[in-house]
């Protein structure tokens, strides 16, 4: 079982933005967004595209190479063509640190 590791200042990742950081060997995007944060792998599920480079848009991202959206909050596929959710992870802030908790299930 992963612990809450810390990830990043929460005034470093804009609202909205994100940063990419690796944890355990695995590449997790955190996205600050309508004032929360989230977290979810960097992988398309329908390409294996990175969708931390793609576009931000209210509490979805966009992945950069055929443009399937992804909810922030839960995963879930929410546009062709990803049929399959992404994997999220839990986020708590504690003062100014965001910390990120890999979710074992994936």
């Amino acid at each position: 079982m992963s612990d809450f590791v810390p990830v990043a200042k929460a005034s470093e990742i804009p609202d909205p933005g994100r940063k990419l950081v690796e944890i355990d060997e695995r590449l997790v995007v955190v996205f600050h967004a309508a004032g929360n944060f989230y977290a979810l792998d960097d992988v398309c599920t329908h390409d294996g595209g990175p969708l931390g480079e793609g576009e931000l848009v209210g509490l979805s991202v966009a992945c950069p190479r055929h443009g399937a959206r992804f909810d922030l909050r839960d995963g879930r596929a929410l546009s062709m063509p990803a049929t399959k959710p992404t994997v999220v992870h839990e986020v708590r802030v504690v003062g100014d640190q965001v910390l990120v908790k890999l979710n074992d299930d994936a």
